[in-house]
């Protein structure tokens, strides 16, 4: 017997308009990740305006398969112009580009192609069977854990980057505080309106969005231009032989498995996972030497490892309502915006659209494979694009997608203020993404907090009685702090070691 939902997701997006966007968000996320600059994220912050006038089951079809394909399409660059089109494809450059110098550009993108859908594949299954039964345990869940929860999912912030802990904390309380923008419906209390009334109902995600990372890239972008891109001209594609496929099949099985536990993972894990990824492929290869001069299985772990955290990602991001990475958080907010809360509910409620998700995502790995590997000539020379056409054309979507929402010039000057403050913390070091994380978790946390003081009574001591609550409220502990007690143990030890 069938699942429930089950048969209506298939029903759903058997219809020719759901499938054409499917395509169409497959293509364009394989041609924004081969831009070097632009990115999945970007691209749907930037499509998130428009899809709210579609249903909901085309709406998130569409940008879920513009996120899975967006990840793939970093690697055409990075292996054709050393000029990775997404930070998840960095590593994938190393071995990439030398392959592409020696005369084997065909066989680096088909080896990308087919390690990224088999990472991708994997993934989604994980997804299937993962998340139902993670929304199951959570619909047991009330204020309090949702509470502890969030806060859990904002310290994983402090560990998942340990070269800047600190300011991926930062960039989270900035979240917050912008989350906290508006009237408060529990005191009815005006807070940073300045009279203003477009903002008693708080600030839109869609604006914030498009500022942090499309604006922000374009500044970034305009500091560089006048910088010459070189290409390789690709020969005829030749697929990688059943040699290479035999010889890194281990490779691919485990960095699907590593890709897909990073991006669990409430935070930008493909770019993390991708170079666990290619240190891994290393680590168990045969013929370590070569790494770094064009070793085919440098190719295959990281676009399998940055590929199967796309799916990965999904797992919290629709079973708990915590995003596991940006275009995650983005994602996220496209559901909200459709009126649907990510979590337990969401599979009670609309079991068809979670499949639908799951189908669409393994529709657009399944389309990447065949337009990756039909079409790699063409994109590589649309990454050739001038910057001075390309990133104006982006400009003028950003203000269309910002004014779209409601038809107010209000949103226009929030995505404007939010690109220019995204490109100044950026060049201090800052990411988007913990700012993203802290808007979108910033309902939830003064929500689920204002309803758990209701509950006990304004006691804080109420959040003891509950032992899920302070599990979350221990790992978020140990989240934050374990950076700090790792470096105090290693100096502990290095003092023992002196003395004896």
């Amino acid at each position: 017997m069938l699942p429930t939902g089950f048969d209506f997701a298939i029903s759903a997006l058997a219809n020719p308009f759901v499938l054409g966007l499917i395509g169409l968000g497959t293509l364009a996320g394989v041609l924004v990740g081969a831009l070097p600059g632009l990115s999945s994220s970007m691209a749907v912050a930037l499509l998130l305006p428009f899809s709210i006038y579609l249903d909901p089951i085309p709406a998130i079809a569409l940008l879920s398969a513009l996120y899975c394909a967006g990840t793939f399409g970093g690697s055409i660059t990075a292996i054709l112009i050393n000029a990775p089109g997404a930070p998840p494809a960095v590593a994938t450059a190393f071995d990439g580009y030398p392959m592409a110098v020696k005369g084997e550009a065909g066989r680096a993108l088909g080896m990308a192609a087919v390690a990224s859908v088999c990472g991708g594949i994997f993934s989604v299954f994980v997804l299937l069977f993962t998340a139902p039964v993670l929304a199951r345990i959570a619909y047991s869940f009330g204020p309090p854990e949702y509470f502890a929860l969030a806060v859990f999912g904002l310290s994983m912030l402090a560990s998942i980057s340990r070269e800047a802990p600190i300011k991926n904390l930062i960039g989270g309380c900035l979240g917050l505080t912008i989350a906290t923008i508006g009237v408060d419906l529990t005191t009815g209390v005006e807070r940073f309106t300045f009279g203003v009334a477009e903002l008693y109902g708080g600030i839109h995600f869609i604006p914030v969005l498009i500022g942090l990372f499309a604006v922000t890239e374009l500044l970034s972008q305009a500091a560089r231009l006048g910088k010459e891109t070189h290409s390789i001209t690709l020969a005829a594609l030749k697929l990688p032989t059943r040699e290479d496929f035999r010889r890194v099949r281990g490779t691919i099985a485990r960095s699907s498995v590593i890709g897909t536990l990073i991006g669990v993972l409430p935070a930008e894990g493909g770019t993390i996972a991708a170079m666990i990824g290619y240190n891994e492929a290393k680590r168990w290869s045969k013929v370590p030497e070569k790494f770094g001069k064009g070793a085919i299985e440098a190719v295959a772990g990281p676009e399998a490892a940055n590929n199967a955290a796309t799916g990965g990602a999904m797992i919290p991001t629709l079973a708990l309502g915590i995003p596991g990475s940006a275009t995650a958080a983005v994602i996220l907010a496209g559901l909200q915006v459709h009126g649907l809360r990510p979590g337990p509910y969401l599979f009670e409620e609309q079991p068809g659209l979670i499949y639908s998700i799951f189908f669409a995502m393994l529709i657009a790995n399944v389309l990447f494979l065949l337009i990756g590997l039909a079409g790699a000539k063409i994109f590589s020379r649309i990454s050739l694009v001038p910057a001075t056409i390309l990133w104006p054309m982006v400009f003028a979507l950003c203000f269309v997608g910002a004014y779209g929402l409601e038809q107010s010039m209000v949103d226009v000057w929030v995505m404007l203020i939010a690109g220019l403050l995204g490109f100044v913390l950026k060049y201090h070091g800052f990411g988007p993404a913990p700012i993203i994380m802290g808007l979108v978790l910033g309902g939830l946390i003064e929500t689920s907090l204002a309803q758990s003081m209701i509950i006990f009574d304004q006691s804080w001591t109420g959040f003891l009685s509950r032992p899920v609550a302070v599990i979350f409220f221990v790992l978020a502990l140990s989240s934050i702090f374990s950076s700090p007690i790792r470096m105090l143990f290693r100096s502990y030890m290095n003092k023992m070691a002196k003395k004896t």
